[in-house]
């Protein structure tokens, strides 16, 4: 049910916060800079908390003159509600409703995006053990009086 409701938010206010507070307030999103997190209510009005880790993988703020977007939509596939929106410069977009086999292709591309950000080039961890190895040996050959 992605289609805007009478209580849905149309638009959010930008909180910066170091923490973000035990409870959310209807109409802000709650900013933490220092844990890379977002949080606010979902946007329809059902009242479920929807928190949008900021990192490559998963969600980009843009801050312009105190307006906040959202990169890419927000997708509360898990939620009774299904609501799915976009944030830009603080204005709440509502998108329609996707299908299962659209969610389940989003949520697929999401898990490639997030084992591509974590994953070392191929190689990467032998080379760096025998470095460390090397260097290991060397340090002990120096302690041990250049032997």
């Amino acid at each position: 049910m992605s289609t805007q409701k009478e209580d849905a938010q149309a638009q959010l206010r930008p909180e910066f916060v170091q923490y973000l507070p035990e409870r959310l307030e209807a109409g802000v999103l709650y900013i933490s800079r220092r844990y890379n997190t977002a949080a606010h209510l979902c946007c329809c009005g059902c009242g479920m908390e929807v928190v949008t880790p900021l990192n490559p993988a998963k969600w980009q703020m843009a801050e312009t003159n105190g307006a906040v977007t959202l990169k890419p939509s927000i997708g509360n596939w898990s939620f009774p509600c299904r609501s799915h929106y976009w944030i830009i410069n603080n204005r709440v977009h509502w998108s329609g409703a996707m299908s299962d086999k659209d969610i389940a292709a989003v949520q697929a591309r999401d898990r490639r995006d997030a084992e591509r950000l974590v994953r070392m080039p191929q190689g990467f961890a032998e080379k760096l053990r025998r470095r460390l190895a090397a260097a290991w040996a060397a340090l002990c050959r120096w302690i041990g009086g250049g032997e």
